[in-house]
């Protein structure tokens, strides 16, 4: 059976990701991209639906675990009764190959290593053909199924019952290493890597990139790992910036809320952009406003929410029966039906994340302003209908109060795009509609009995999207509209002092009720008590979010404060750059959390 959650590390080569278990085996990969069906997926699963062991055969052995640095490149130090070793697990970045690279190294003793390769093309529905490697001198073996192939090259692999094992002996000072390589089964064999200067190169590449991080604060590990993370999930060749790397981990044990999050969510990456751009990453930025120019090219009208990671439209939501499930959470989903909802703040993230970017010296292209105009006059003609909100509910469309705030900010970027940059737009109009969004949100999205914004016009109920008001401009963080919209988030959606994002129920999204705190949302509520003066709070509440990270630092979607494990996919974009926010806005306010919010509690 798969381990829980927060029991994983990724690694990566910023074109697809691996998700490495503290027990030294690698449950989840997807060769060659983010979202191409898995060759080891026993986190959805069991070992016999793919997966790569290496860790001392002795059962009882015991190991801690850390990146080199600022870098995905993973070291494990196990320790046993006979001796100890060191594991280091990373993808090579910028050698245009799918790699993954195992080294074993002595470090004192002797300890026998267990090798336990099983591939699984196809999520687990296929299992290749596989042969011995005989031009090589290094022993290898090659596996082949359909249009996947892969080369290992390492210690001799013996056949067991459709897997292959290796054991052998490391002794003090010795080094041996295993290669994993994925190419299309029609081309020539790829050459073995020259594992040393792979991995300088890669660990060099992260640690420079890193280095640009302008953020100083007692958090700033957090960040920059959490910034870390998000370049990792952020595709090199594309610039699409995925959700999540997985699918289908579960956001409530045994229930059915598993969805794929291995795609381009324009709010998300729209997110993930203003947070790099703000911490000194403008190439990024090209990179990512160059997808964006690509994926939606074409009839506004057409506009998605979502696409994949070179801006593919068909993303058909369908459920796998070839694997069960992360501890028999079923349905495992590829694909997401929410590529067909209507989402109107998807615009407004995208309009204010352009907005950052022409701020940060990003230069304008022959398309990126036309490509604005043609959302605004997209949303022109949308605006009012009633949509599936910021947490794609499958149950009724309705107005949501975020989704219209989101419209707002979309009218207000761009009327701000013609008045502070000298754009051409019809400034006039867009400004009528701005203000026009404004009296319906104050009028139909506040209810004064209670005193909060509500989550959608006449619900009498909250939603952590309202968090977002003030960080998108629409109210200041201490009006008190926006502190009584707290008091009613704090009364209704905290667990444990976690947030929940809104009361789940059939008639709201369609499904089951019952989900844990969301990360993001208790991030949120750190930069709501920092921007509004509750510096203490915000600096408790912190403290306890980035102490809830597993032990390199990762994060998912949501934690359960009765078990303490991780739910939903992960690492988790969204719950890293909200963490990032937070941080800055803590800097930003100043007063106990420069020196004492990083101090345990």
């Amino acid at each position: 059976m798969a381990l829980h959650i927060e029991d994983y590390a990724l690694i990566s080569d910023c074109h697809s990701a691996a998700l490495v278990g503290r027990d030294g085996s690698i449950d989840w990969l997807c060769l060659p991209r983010y979202d191409s069906a898995s060759m080891f997926g026993a986190l959805l699963g069991t070992e016999d639906h793919g997966r790569w062991l290496l860790a001392p055969a002795d059962p009882a052995a015991t190991s801690t675990r850390s990146y080199v640095g600022e870098s995905f490149v993973l070291s494990t130090i196990w320790t046993t009764k006979t001796g100890s070793v060191e594991v280091t697990d990373f993808m090579p970045h910028g050698d245009s190959r799918a790699d993954v690279v195992r080294t074993v190294r002595g470090i004192s003793g002797s300890v026998e290593m267990l090798q336990d390769l099983r591939l699984r093309f196809g999520y687990a529905t296929t299992v290749p053909w596989v042969r011995q490697l005989r031009r090589e001198k290094t022993p290898g073996l090659i596996a082949i199924a359909g249009p996947d192939a892969v080369v290992v090259r390492g210690p001799a692999l013996h056949a067991a019952d459709h897997r292959h094992e290796a054991r052998f002996t490391v002794h003090a000072t010795e080094q041996h290493s295993v290669q994993l390589t994925w190419y299309p089964s029609h081309l020539d064999l790829p050459p073995a890597l020259d594992v040393a200067r792979s991995r300088r190169e890669t660990l060099d590449w992260w640690a420079g990139w890193a280095d640009s991080c302008t953020h100083e604060g007692p958090f700033r590990d957090a960040v920059v790992r959490s910034l870390l993370v998000l370049r990792a999930l952020t595709h090199e060749s594309t610039g699409g910036i995925v959700a999540a790397a997985t699918t289908s981990l579960p956001e409530h044990a045994g229930g059915s809320r598993n969805w794929d999050y291995r795609y381009v969510w324009l709010r998300d990456a729209s997110l993930t952009l203003e947070v790099l751009l703000s911490h000194g990453y403008e190439s990024e930025a090209e990179a990512w406003r160059g997808w964006l120019l690509r994926a939606i090219a074409g009839d506004p009208n057409d506009l998605q929410i979502m696409y994949g990671l070179s801006g593919e439209r068909y993303l058909p939501e369908r459920e796998l029966t070839s694997l069960p499930g992360h501890h028999g959470s079923s349905p495992v989903r590829v694909g997401n039906g929410a590529v067909c909802q209507f989402q109107s703040d998807a615009v407004g993230e995208v309009m204010m994340a352009l907005h950052e970017a022409r701020g940060a010296g990003v230069e304008e292209t022959e398309f990126s302003w036309p490509l604005q105009v043609s959302l605004m006059t997209y949303l022109e003609a949308n605006w009012r209908r009633p949509d599936q909100g910021i947490w794609e509910v499958r149950g009724p469309a309705r107005e949501f109060t975020h989704s219209r705030v989101m419209v707002w900010a979309a009218f207000d970027r761009a009327v701000r795009g013609v008045t502070e940059y000298g754009l051409p737009g019809p400034v006039d109009r867009w400004r009528r509609i701005r203000d026009e969004v404004r009296h319906d949100i104050e009028e139909r999205g506040y209810n004064t009995a209670l005193g909060s914004f509500t989550q959608y016009f006449g619900s009498e109920e909250v939603d952590a999207s309202l968090l977002l008001l003030p960080q998108v401009g629409f109210c200041a963080a201490d009006d008190e509209r926006m502190l009584g919209t707290v008091r009613a988030i704090e009364t209704s959606l905290l667990r444990e002092g976690l947030v929940l994002r809104y009361t789940t129920h059939p008639a709201l999204d369609g499904l089951d009720p019952g989900e844990h705190p969301f990360l993001a949302c208790s991030f949120w509520l750190v930069e709501q008590y920092a921007a509004s003066g509750r510096v203490d709070d915000a600096s408790t509440l912190m403290t306890r979010l980035v102490g809830l990270a597993n032990d390199v630092g990762l994060l998912s979607e949501e934690y359960d404060v009765t078990t303490g494990h991780h739910a939903g996919n992960t690492p988790q974009a969204l719950t890293h750059l909200a963490l990032v926010r937070a941080a800055d806005a803590l800097v930003a306010a100043g007063g106990r959390n420069a020196e004492e919010a990083g101090r345990p509690l």
